[in-house]
């Protein structure tokens, strides 16, 4: 057992050591690829996961890049430069707000490309460019937006732009090759079929200094005149040709195809009447097999809880990074997020993570989950109460009146099972205070009403 150990933190290394490489030659594909491989052979290679998050830094992908060093500070408290590189990103306010402004931006060019318009997007793109020369994304979509609209010298100097940021880019390496086959070796911006056609214009090219001047050829009156003349009389001969001897082959030929045409198309018509039916059947049978799929798709709703608390999470992380005071979105985010049913099932770094978020936004969730309950109890409305109560006291479980006013809210919507054992919790959690005597009378009377 301690052999294989060995034999996987050394191929864990030598992945360190690959990635480490490709790295310093920008391949950061590679390198990513190189660095994921390696942590998964070994979790707690510290210097891979930071690496990891600085390669995901310089190619603009800021959450995954705080995630790894949140992930490595978990895994080693102290002494672990994850703490600089996380301080560089939360101590710098203006680095900060440019990466959610980078990334905002960059979400609304790929809203604009859904909605078809690349106009906008590419307006969005620059400016992303123009916050985050580096942001390899960015170049990519613009590239690929340019090849659509036929602007391939463009695609191609945004495709050599990624690929001096990561060499080991696939997607950069197809749009050059791409825009490559749509324009002239060696003549960026001058399309094949353009050139065929100034090739067949009867003109004179030459070269003055660095310009290419292009004379068209003078023809005398005389050449011009007879052309005119000869056009003339071929058009006249045509027209006669046509009318006695052509014409009226040709008219008996098209009526004759058309003939035949009619004929096949009936056939192809009932062929196809026929074919519908059996589509109308396979359709009918393939709706019963998508009922019978969605049923178990139903049935198997709910079971992967941590997976879901693991998406609603990183949701809510990337509002914070992209957006800290939104409180409302990162609440609807959380929204799913139940503590208490996976708590036996969440890894060290998912909860390291939700406990990074809390810091930064719990009290603010937990003030606007109170407002809500306390002004909904006070007007009776217990049900809503009740739930916002509930997940106020999640976020902040220090606030003795969240708790105590839940075990109201239970009392007044006649749980008084629940309402005992919240009060109970008051009293134990909370004890030498005011809202602890007033647990205990109202203890008292539920008792006294059993009696």
């Amino acid at each position: 057992m301690a052999t294989t150990a060995k034999k996987l933190e050394s191929l864990s290394n030598r992945y360190y050591n690959e990635g480490l490489e490709k790295a310093g030659v920008r391949d950061m594909t590679g390198a990513v690829e190189s660095l994921r491989q390696s942590i998964k052979l070994n979790k707690n290679n510290i210097d891979a996961r930071n690496l990891l998050g600085l390669v995901y830094y310089e190619i603009g992908d800021v959450v995954p890049a705080l995630s790894e060093w949140v992930i490595s500070k978990n895994l080693r408290p102290e002494d672990n430069i994850a703490d600089t590189y996380m301080d560089m990103v939360r101590n710098n306010p203006t680095a900060f707000e440019t990466a959610g402004s980078i990334i905002k931006k960059f979400n609304i060019a790929l809203n604009y490309c859904h909605q078809d318009s690349l106009d906008l997007a590419v307006i969005q793109l620059k400016k992303v460019l123009s916050m985050k020369p580096g942001f390899i994304k960015a170049h990519l979509l613009l590239a690929l937006i340019y090849l659509n609209n036929g602007n391939y010298d463009r695609a191609k100097v945004e495709a050599q732009k990624a690929l001096k940021l990561d060499t080991g880019s696939v997607l950069a390496k197809r749009y050059l090759k791409e825009a490559d086959s749509m324009l002239l070796p060696g003549e960026s911006g001058k399309l094949v079929s353009d050139v065929a056609a100034s090739e067949s214009e009867d003109v004179i090219r030459y070269k003055s200094g660095n310009e290419t001047i292009i004379q068209p050829v003078k023809k005398s009156a005389i050449a011009r005149s007879n052309s005119i003349w000869g056009i003339l009389l071929g058009i006249v001969l045509g027209v006669a040709v046509a009318s006695f001897l052509i014409l009226p082959q040709r008219i008996q030929s098209v009526n004759t195809s058309n003939q035949e045409k009619i004929a096949k198309i009936s056939e192809e018509s009932d062929s196809k009447s026929a074919q519908i039916v059996i589509y109308e059947q396979q359709i009918q049978n393939l709706q019963e097999e998508v009922d019978k799929l969605g049923a178990q798709v139903t049935d198997y709703e709910g079971v992967d809880s941590t997976s879901a608390a693991m998406n609603s999470l990183m949701s809510a992380v990337n509002i914070y990074m992209e957006e800290p005071s939104n409180v409302e979105g990162i609440a609807q985010a959380l929204e799913k997020l139940d503590l208490d049913a996976i708590s036996a099932d969440v890894s060290p770094e998912f909860t390291s993570l939700y406990d990074f978020l809390m810091t930064k936004v719990g009290s603010q969730l937990a003030a606007s989950y109170y407002k809500t309950g306390y002004d909904a109890y006070k007007t009776e409305d217990y049900e809503t109460a009740i739930s916002n109560l509930s997940k106020a006291y999640q976020y902040d479980n220090t606030d003795v009146n969240i708790l105590y006013n839940l075990g109201n809210a239970y009392y007044g919507n006649g749980d008084t099972d629940k309402a005992k054992e919240t009060y109970d919790a008051v009293i134990n959690n909370f004890p030498d205070t005011k809202s602890a005597q007033a647990a205990e009378t109202k203890l008292a009377e539920i008792n006294n009403s059993n009696d």
